[in-house]
């Protein structure tokens, strides 16, 4: 099944596909076909990744998959949730994200996380029914980065029943662990019982 990717993430391409190639499908990133980033003006994940599918789909003619993921720290009453890879503007920069938040969080003892994401499959861009998973990491932030795996704030995400970060897990262990893994399985699942 040949499905477009709404991102133009290497990284995320990467992540995606280890999960989804051995079930047969190929994901297509949307700026290989030219098609341009869609805007996410929405507050919640599910908003902005239907929208996102919905944007690759039609201007592909093909089948979408878009992802919607963030970090939600519960000091700041989720944020930066939806605005994760913007945290710190534009140009996007993990680095300069990681910054922002070590430095809004300071000393603070409320350091709880959670990695969100939310998956949404549309057949066609006009899908009255867009298969939608989600899946949630829960952690916490270190004050300072371990590891130089993954990419985003894992460097900061720290497991405690692991005793390492998301950044010091390698490909597989993380796929199977993490919230877009997490969502992968619950959308896989779903797709199997609707044939």
């Amino acid at each position: 099944m040949k499905l477009v990717l709404a991102s133009n993430n290497a990284k995320k391409l990467k992540e995606l596909d280890a999960i989804l190639a051995p079930l047969g499908w190929e994901l297509v990133p949307q700026g290989q076909l030219g098609i341009p980033e869609a805007e996410e003006p929405h507050c919640s994940f599910v908003e902005n990744a239907l929208t996102k599918a919905r944007h690759a789909s039609r201007l592909s003619g093909l089948p979408a998959l878009a992802d919607d993921s963030g970090l939600c720290v519960d000091a700041f009453g989720g944020a930066p949730g939806v605005q994760s890879a913007r945290y710190a503007g534009e140009p996007r920069s993990d680095a300069r994200n990681n910054q922002k938040l070590l430095a809004e969080l300071g000393d603070s003892c409320r350091r709880a996380a959670r990695f969100v994401s939310v998956i949404v499959l549309v057949r066609h861009a006009d899908d009255p029914q867009p298969i939608i998973a989600e899946g949630e990491w829960d952690g916490e932030i270190l004050s300072a980065a371990r590891g130089d795996e993954g990419f985003g704030y894992d460097p900061l995400f720290y497991i405690r029943e692991l005793d390492q970060t998301a950044a010091e897990l390698d490909a597989t262990e993380k796929n199977r662990r993490s919230h877009r893994g997490q969502a992968l399985a619950r959308l896989v699942e779903r797709l199997q019982a609707r044939r």
